[in-house]
């Protein structure tokens, strides 16, 4: 059994800066892509930020220029760095590792979810 765990999130001001930080435990030979998701009240879950085994980062636009993701295979840790929040940004963030090799086959899994609030 996978099991990812979230944490860092919290109430920061606007402007202000967050690191949120994954780690999957389990049975884990490797993980294709990491990624973190949020979902506000009354919207849908949505993509913030994913990053390959190679390397590779995709950004939401909203969060461009202001979020870095990145990831430690050997610990099968990712972060995101947040700064310059915006309160628009508060939302439940979701951690997701998609294609985790079990040695059994190829499965997704996600994080019980971390709450950040902007707010003054």
């Amino acid at each position: 059994q996978v099991r990812l765990v979230e944490s860092g999130g919290g109430l920061v001001q606007p402007g202000g800066s967050l690191r949120l930080s994954c780690a999957a435990s389990g049975r884990i030979f490797s993980i294709n892509v990491m990624g973190w998701y949020r979902q506000a009240p009354g919207k849908q879950r949505e993509l913030v930020a994913t990053i390959t085994s190679g390397g590779t980062t995709n950004y939401a636009d909203s969060v461009k220029g202001r979020f870095s993701i990145s990831r430690d295979d050997a610990q099968n840790s990712v972060y995101l760095q947040m700064n310059s929040l915006k309160p628009e940004d508060t939302a439940v963030y979701y951690c997701n590792a998609y294609r985790v090799s079990t040695g059994r086959g190829l499965y997704d899994y996600w994080g019980q979810g971390t709450q950040v609030t902007v707010s003054s």
